[in-house]
C-alpha cells in the first residue's frame, strides 16, 4: 500500500516578509489581493510565497483551530461534462454518506489549470484530494508532494499512481471498438477528436482503435483532432471537414458519444446512409445514444461505480482502512445500429 506523500514546512507571514524586506502587513495585503502596494512588491513577495511553499491556512482561519477537515477537493476537466458530471454526483452522495464534503473544480484539460485550482484548495486544509487525470504538471506534483494528504487519481486507469487510482484501460476500450469495426467489415476507418490543447493527441483509446486496425490490415485512412472541445457542434463540423477530405471513409470513431451523436446528424442533413454507407462509433454511454432511432454502437463507462469507489477509497485511507492502490472498473462495448 502507498505511503501518503510527506509535507515540507510552510513559511510563515513573518519569514517571507523577512525574507522580501517588506512588513506582514504588506504581505497580508499582497495574499489578499488588496490595494496599497507596487508591482514589484507584490513579484517579491510572491516569489519569496514560492520558495517557501507558503498556504495560508483558511481553515484555522475561519474556524480559530486547525481542526481535521472534512473538505475534499475534486477536480474534473469540464463541470459541463455529461460523464463527468454522473461521476461528481456519485462522489458527492457517497461523501454526504460518509461524514464528508466536497469542493469541486475543474482544469480544462489544461495542468496550468490544474496547478491553480490546488493552489487555492490548499490553503483550506482539504482531508484529501481526487484528480480526473494522471498527468500533472511539475509545480502540481511539488504540492502534492507537500501536501502529504491521501489523493485518489480517477478516471484513466493509472498502474503506478500518487497514491491510489480508480479507472479504466483506455487503450483496450479502443482496441475493443477497432476489432468490432473490423469484425463487420470496416476496412478504411477514421478518427474524429476535440482537444483544447493540440499538444494532446486525443484520449489514449485512440492509440488503442489505430492498433487493432492497423493489425488487421486496414489501417486509419485520415484522423481529424478538432482544436475544441468535445460536443454535438464539434462533432457535426468534424464529420463535415473530415468526410470533405476522406469521402471514401467506410467508419468514423468518434472521441465521445455527444459527437457521434452529432456526426449522425451532419450524415442526416447530407442524405449520407448510417451504418449503410458510413459506420458511427460512439463512446461514454450517453444515455441520447440509446433512444435513438438508431441505437449507437458506443462503450459503456460505469461512472457511477468510479466516482462511488473513488470516494470510499480516499476515505478508507484516512481511517486507516487497508485498501488497494490501483483498481480497475471494467467498461462495455454495446453493439448499436450504426456501425
Amino acid at each position: 500500500m502507498a505511503a501518503p506523500l510527506k509535507r515540507k514546512h510552510s513559511g510563515s507571514l513573518e519569514l517571507i516578509a523577512e525574507a522580501a524586506g517588506v512588513s506582514k502587513m504588506t504581505v497580508s495585503r499582497v495574499l489578499r489581493s488588496a490595494p496599497g502596494f507596487s508591482e514589484s512588491t507584490r513579484r517579491k513577495v510572491m516569489a519569496e510565497v514560492e520558495r517557501l511553499g507558503y498556504l495560508p491556512n483558511r481553515l484555522a482561519a475561519a474556524f480559530g483551530t486547525a481542526a481535521a477537515s472534512t473538505l475534499v477537493g475534486v477536480c474534473v476537466p469540464r463541470l459541463s461534462s455529461h460523464f463527468f458530471g454522473q461521476v461528481l454526483e456519485s462522489i458527492d452522495r457517497s461523501f454526504s454518506r460518509l461524514g464528508y464534503q466536497p469542493m469541486i473544480g475543474s482544469h480544462n484539460q489544461l495542468p496550468d489549470q490544474e496547478e491553480i485550482w490546488l493552489r487555492g484548495l490548499l490553503s483550506w486544509r482539504p482531508a484529501g484530494v481526487l484528480l480526473s487525470t494522471k498527468h500533472h504538471s511539475k509545480a502540481t506534483l511539488e504540492l502534492l508532494r507537500d501536501a502529504a494528504i491521501p489523493i485518489v487519481e480517477f478516471w484513466d486507469l493509472n498502474t503506478s499512481p500518487l497514491d491510489m487510482s480508480v479507472g479504466f484501460n483506455q487503450f483496450d476500450s479502443g482496441y475493443e471498438m477497432g476489432r468490432f469495426a473490423i469484425a463487420q467489415g470496416r476496412r478504411k476507418p477514421g478518427l474524429l477528436g476535440a482537444v483544447r490543447d493540440l499538444q494532446n493527441r486525443g484520449p489514449e483509446r485512440f492509440d488503442g482503435f489505430s492498433a487493432a486496425v492497423s493489425q488487421a490490415g486496414a489501417p486509419l485512412a485520415a484522423v481529424e483532432i478538432l482544436n475544441d472541445l468535445p460536443g454535438f457542434y464539434a462533432g457535426y463540423y468534424g464529420a463535415e471537414t473530415l468526410l470533405s477530405r476522406a469521402p471514401h471513409l467506410d467508419m468514423i470513431y468518434f472521441q465521445d458519444d455527444t459527437m457521434a451523436l452529432g456526426g449522425l446528424a451532419y450524415c442526416d442533413r447530407k442524405g449520407i446512409r448510417v451504418p449503410e454507407d458510413i459506420g458511427i462509433a460512439g463512446w461514454g454511454g450517453h444515455e441520447a445514444a440509446s433512444i435513438l432511432s438508431r441505437r449507437l454502437t458506443t462503450t459503456v463507462i460505469p461512472t457511477q461505480q468510479i466516482g462511488k469507489l473513488s470516494a470510499e477509497l480516499l476515505v478508507g485511507r484516512l481511517r486507516g482502512e487497508p485498501v488497494h492502490d490501483v483498481n480497475v472498473v471494467p467498461t462495455r462495448l454495446v453493439p448499436g445500429n450504426t456501425l
